[in-house]
């Protein structure tokens, strides 16, 4: 499969602008996953704006 890098990034709302992986979805999954968070795309942008990606705060922000 191949990734389509530019066309993600065009999408990607994550604000962390220092982020290497931003239009590599892949490598955002695994680096969020094996820290036991969600990757910031999950969120609404005001809760992903507070860089909290647990998924206590996921569940928390759908409870709204």
């Amino acid at each position: 499969m191949e990734c389509t890098i530019e066309n993600n990034k065009q999408k990607c709302t994550c604000t962390y602008e220092p982020c290497s992986r931003k239009g590599k979805c892949c490598e955002c999954v695994i680096y969020h996953r094996e820290r036991s968070e969600l990757p910031g795309c999950f969120f609404s942008p005001e809760v992903e704006r507070t860089y909290n990606r647990s998924v206590a705060k996921f569940i928390q922000a759908q409870k709204r």
